[in-house]
């Protein structure tokens, strides 16, 4: 008997979802049958996005975000549910980088990768969060109480390598912020969770594989390959589901034991 996830009815709001792996997040989260809610600073990306989901038969509305500004999480969280009822399912997926040495590391790049990373992904998690939490309460209406949080960390929270410290530092944080969340939340029907990825092979990062310094970390991983966004596919929708009721504050690993 084939087993199946659907996630019909519920409404999903993905950050970074413009190109990556936020973009393959909102194209499995529609295919599985959610109401996405496509979010970044790159509309005209995210509109090409929306007609590939509606392309597809599912449904796809596009708002404008910048995880930086408190004001314009909360414009953009508003909206979306004007738009689109309640949101059941944050996919907290905004993410930037630097490359250097720590003792390189300025004030701007700290800055740069905590604001986006951290500080960015909390105040998201906070907003969409507490209106899970006022429905949680029966203190908003809604059709589903409770709610699915899903932060996208990385397997450099779990295992730090040289050059990109602060990113490491900062999916360190969202780890233990995904812990906090989950710990206070959970009793309200809320599961939190991270989903820390290994190196996988975007349109951002693909020509990197094939240089001389990606080759060298492609033998560093345990089966010598990276992976594909759809290998997130399966975790990312159980995540999502209300299948995942018992999973809350959990950290996977999806990196074949790169981490270990």
């Amino acid at each position: 008997m084939a087993y199946s996830i659907d996630l019909s009815g519920r409404v999903a709001f993905v950050t970074g979802a413009s190109s990556g792996l936020g973009a393959q997040f909102a194209k499995v989260l529609a295919r599985s049958g959610a109401a996405v809610v496509l979010a970044s600073r790159r509309i005209e990306k995210l509109k090409d996005l929306r007609a590939q989901i509606e392309g597809e038969g599912g449904d796809a509305h596009v708002v404008g975000l910048d995880v930086t500004s408190v004001d314009s999480i909360k414009a953009a969280v508003a909206h979306a549910e004007t738009e689109m009822g309640s949101i059941d399912i944050l996919v907290n997926n905004s993410g930037v980088s630097t490359t250097q040495r720590i003792q390189d590391v300025t004030e701007e790049d700290f800055d740069y990768v905590m604001d986006t990373n951290l500080r960015g992904a909390f105040f998201v998690a906070q907003e969409v969060g507490k209106r899970m939490l006022a429905r949680s309460r029966g203190a908003a209406p809604g059709s589903f109480t409770g709610g699915r949080i899903i932060n996208i960390a990385s397997a450099a929270g779990l295992r730090v390598l040289p050059q990109i410290g602060a990113y490491a530092i900062s999916k360190a944080a969202v780890i233990q912020m995904t812990k906090a969340f989950a710990l206070e939340w959970g009793r309200f029907g809320i599961n939190v969770n991270a989903l820390c990825p290994g190196y996988i092979d975007t349109e951002i990062n693909h020509h990197h594989w094939q240089t001389e310094q990606g080759q060298k970390l492609v033998q560093m991983l345990p089966r010598k390959r990276v992976g594909k966004p759809e290998d997130l596919d399966a975790l990312l929708v159980m995540l999502a589901s209300d299948q995942s009721h018992f999973v809350n504050g959990a950290i996977i690993a999806a990196d074949e034991g790169f981490h270990l």
